[in-house]
């Protein structure tokens, strides 16, 4: 825990390292950067659409799916850069890119603009996160234990599913979104529910003239999951498996972000791939900051933590998935386990029992 002047310095430091990047010219706009990210996302639409018409067999449009779910990311990160005021600085130039983008996706700007803020917010508060919030999946053995029911058992699994549940990503979103219109929650309710419908429709029509109704409804299948697939895959290594913070760490806002956070070595390959979000620290720490100037971000704030003494996680592709297996396995294993669900509860009493200052 912190005592007061630990919060107090916290905050300090969070002012300084902000100093330190603006002298840097990091939160600088980025016009030219974001021109050529909208065109090469919309290129890659027109391209993999057009392959539609001219590829032949079917398993080859088929193999046009992964082209089109790379395309549908690309938009959707011009979306999330939008969403954090990155590209501009009038917040209505912003939206018009979310609605834009939202039109592209098929899904609602108000959805993952309210449900995105919250979790920055709180990053991995399994009260406050709705990406913690998940009825299949515990993020604690404390979430593990209190799941009701055929969850109990069904969880006890969840580091063996987590990877192919990943694949639902993009029809849970469309499906959430239409759950949030229709709850009158959305700030644009025509316009998102215009451009929902609309891009359902096209893509149906453009599936449709390109093949037959069967090759199209497999076609679309196809590309749902592999969409939500590669969606999935990129949030997942963000928080999962990091620190779970409780009203107890007394962590400030710094803090918070940096240890509940975890990066993935970058390369030019990676950055595309993830569109700055394997720069998941700096990220979460000044969302601001526009994409390309995550890397000289990532150097200043990677020194900064050193010097505090703060754990700045950072690993590999590949490292960054077994770490959440992992994790997802230990945390579930006092429902598969007799002996380790009484241990936990034995560590539970044992903290209640301790004094509050030790």
């Amino acid at each position: 825990m912190q005592d007061g002047s630990g919060l107090i310095s916290a905050e300090f430091g969070y002012v300084e390292l902000k100093r330190r990047l603006k002298e840097e010219g990091v939160f600088e706009r980025q016009y030219v950067f974001y021109t050529a990210q909208a065109m090469i996302a919309i290129g890659l639409l027109v391209l993999s659409f057009g392959l539609l018409f001219v590829l032949e067999p079917f398993w080859l449009k088929l193999l046009d799916t992964v082209l089109l779910a790379i395309a549908f990311v690309q938009v959707g990160y011009l979306l999330h850069d939008a969403g954090h005021r990155q590209i501009f600085a009038k917040p209505r130039h912003n939206d018009l890119v979310m609605l834009v983008t939202c039109f592209l996706l098929g899904a609602s700007r108000s959805w993952w603009f309210d449900m995105h803020n919250q979790h920055h917010a709180h990053p991995n508060d399994l009260d406050l996160d709705p990406n913690t919030a998940l009825p299949v999946l515990a993020f604690s053995e404390e979430q593990a234990l209190g799941k009701p029911g055929v969850l109990r058992f069904v969880v006890r699994f969840q580091a063996y599913y987590f990877l192919p549940l990943l694949s639902l990503e993009s029809l849970g979103t469309r499906l959430a979104s239409v759950v949030h219109i229709a709850g009158g929650r959305a700030r644009y309710p025509v316009a998102e529910t215009v451009g929902m419908a609309v891009h359902v429709v096209l893509l149906v029509a453009i599936a449709l003239l390109a093949m037959s109704w069967w090759q199209a409804a497999i076609f679309l299948l196809a590309n749902q999951l592999i969409t939500g697939f590669y969606l999935g895959a990129l949030f997942a290594p963000n928080h999962k498996g990091t620190l779970v913070p409780t009203a107890d760490d007394g962590l400030g806002f710094l803090e918070h972000q940096v240890l509940s956070s975890r990066n993935i070595y970058p390369s030019r390959a990676i950055d595309f791939l993830y569109g700055g979000l394997n720069y998941q620290i700096e990220h979460h720490l000044y969302p601001t900051i526009p994409r390309n100037n995550l890397p000289r971000t990532r150097q200043i704030v990677r020194q900064f933590c050193e010097e505090r003494g703060l754990t700045y996680q950072e690993t590999g592709m590949i490292a960054s998935y077994v770490e959440v297996l992992s994790y997802f396995h230990r945390v579930s294993k006092p429902l598969r386990s007799r002996s380790a669900r009484e241990a936990h509860i034995a560590r539970r009493e044992r903290a209640v029992e301790l004094p509050a200052d030790s």
